[in-house]
């Protein structure tokens, strides 16, 4: 059998995993609440990520392994190359019935995205990219738009990070909205839909470790809320929130307070 590249194997992954997950969309899976208030896992996400671990680890069985669904394994430090895997990112749209919630895999090599996949089954949206090679949504070349302003610009983000111990003045007159996946969220600022988007909490490494990549390829650019570049495969696998977008994310990098810790929760300024 033929080896397949990393980005036709995550698009392979991607599209029988979801097949799983659309068997228990709308068919009310079990639900769990997970320890220290992380929020709720379904039936549907533990059966994505078991399928996801066999299929690319099998594919790959010297990479190394990070998924919100899996146990951590310290091994993955010492791979080069490592699988970095939301098997639903976006569980509370799940569970809600909405169609906003995405399977989000990556390899990371070295600590930078190498190959991305995000895919909506239910909206059947796939958004695909490798480094050097450009961005698509079901195979179409996508780009970020050219909007320079912040006033009147179209942002994803949530009420908290418009607190203004964020930001070193007023806070910018853009418009917001929302979207429950994070990953989702940056492949609509990769398509030109939305101008930018921004987390400014501590942001686990497998809500965006797909998306950051589309969004570069894309033309965009997407750095941690300090605007340093997003290092991936930490030991504590979280960074200090994502700012993504087109030629707005340097006006909104100026505009925030540059001292988002990591890892570990944010201390407002003031």
């Amino acid at each position: 059998m033929p080896v397949i590249n990393d980005l036709t194997l995550l698009e392979q992954a991607a599209q029988e995993a979801g097949d799983i997950a659309l068997r228990h969309f709308r068919a009310d899976p079990q639900v769990w609440e997970k320890d220290n208030a992380a929020g709720p896992v379904t039936e549907a996400d533990l059966a994505v990520d078991r399928y996801l671990r066999d299929k690319l680890l099998t594919a790959r069985p010297g990479n190394g392994w990070l998924s919100e669904e899996t146990e951590d394994d310290a091994d993955r430090l010492s791979a080069d190359h490592v699988f970095i895997i939301d098997p639903i990112d976006g569980t509370r749209a799940f569970i809600d019935h909405s169609e906003d919630w995405a399977l989000s895999l990556a390899v990371a090599e070295r600590g930078a995205i190498s190959a991305a996949v995000v895919y909506l089954p239910a909206r059947g949206l796939l958004y695909r990219a490798a480094r050097g090679r450009g961005a698509t949504l079901n195979g179409a070349p996508i780009t970020v738009t050219g909007t320079q302003d912040a006033t009147g610009a179209e942002v994803l983000t949530t009420k908290p990070n418009l607190a203004p111990g964020f930001w070193r003045g007023p806070v910018p007159g853009f418009r917001r909205s929302f979207r429950t996946s994070l990953a989702y969220r940056l492949c609509l600022v990769a398509e030109g839909r939305f101008d930018a988007m921004l987390t400014l909490r501590p942001t686990w490494e497998w809500d965006v470790a797909a998306g950051s990549l589309i969004v570069a390829e894309a033309g965009g650019t997407a750095t941690d809320g300090n605007g340093g570049p997003a290092r991936f495969n930490n030991p504590h696998p979280q960074i200090a929130g994502m700012v993504a977008g087109g030629a707005l994310h340097g006006a909104l990098i100026g505009e925030l307070r540059r001292d988002l810790s990591q890892p570990g929760p944010f201390t407002l300024p003031g």
